[in-house]
């Protein structure tokens, strides 16, 4: 999407900062020949930042910091997803062991 489609899906988003946001590094346009172009991913994420701004008022080394931590958690679900998927295919007996590892290192852990 352009520019001016991405500020009407995203009501208060203005030129500047939209620009401020791009060069904060919370959005990455996708640059063509017909200028800058948004994902829908772009739109969802720039609604969350400016919903984060007005919330918590924050400024945007903090709101970097905050989306970053979020995709770096949205990361670790992905992650775990597979995992969970591969362990699915695993014979039950193998499931079983790795249940019990899981277990004991939790124990281990929360002990600490």
């Amino acid at each position: 999407m352009t520019r001016a489609e991405l500020q009407r899906q995203i009501p208060g988003l203005t030129e500047a900062r939209l620009a401020e946001l791009i060069a904060a590094g919370i959005v990455r346009p996708v640059h063509s020949n017909s200028g800058d172009r948004f994902r829908e991913i772009d739109a969802a994420r720039l609604q969350l930042a400016l919903d984060l701004e007005d919330a918590f008022e924050l400024h945007d080394e903090a709101l970097e910091l905050v989306l970053s931590l979020i995709d770096q958690l949205n990361g670790a679900r992905g992650d775990m997803r597979a995992m969970l998927g591969a362990l699915a295919e695993e014979p039950p007996e193998t499931r079983a062991r790795l249940r019990g590892l899981i277990r004991e290192l939790r124990v281990v852990t929360v002990r600490r």
